[in-house]
């Protein structure tokens, strides 16, 4: 359950300027998450790196449920990865000015996926609530 908070978590801040477009009430949620948003990334990040060693791991229980947790996260290491990649940079990256190159060059190339990828990560969020609560 801690996972699927922390997808929906992590897919409203990703998404935040276009729910705030949208639904101008929700910007003083957003607002509140803010300023957590670099660990918030990092903990999905790695919550997302977990789900696809577990599911690749598990991959003898392939089905629906399977290919939605994995789903779910791979695209939680991505926003994760765009979220909190500040963190990562400074305590990560700092040391080795290549890898920070590379880091900041893959950043740039994912950026513009943040938006959409928050939208997909909010919807299996959802998607796995439901699965949870049937299940």
């Amino acid at each position: 359950m801690i996972g699927i908070i922390i997808a929906i978590l992590g897919g409203l801040i990703a998404s935040a300027s276009v729910i705030v477009a949208k639904k101008p009430n929700a910007k003083d949620l957003i607002d509140k998450l803010i300023p957590f948003q670099g660990w918030i990334g990092v903990i999905l990040a790695i919550w997302g790196l977990w789900g696809i060693i577990g599911s690749v791991l598990n991959i003898g229980n392939l089905g629906l449920a399977w290919i939605i947790a994995l789903a779910v996260a791979v695209v939680e290491f991505v926003v994760g990865f765009l979220l909190g990649y500040g963190l990562i940079s400074k305590y990560l990256l700092e040391k080795n000015e290549t890898a920070k190159e590379k880091g900041q060059v893959l950043r740039l190339k994912l950026t513009k996926y943040q938006i959409p990828a928050g939208l997909i990560l909010i919807a299996l969020g959802v998607l796995s609530l439901v699965f949870y609560m049937i299940g």
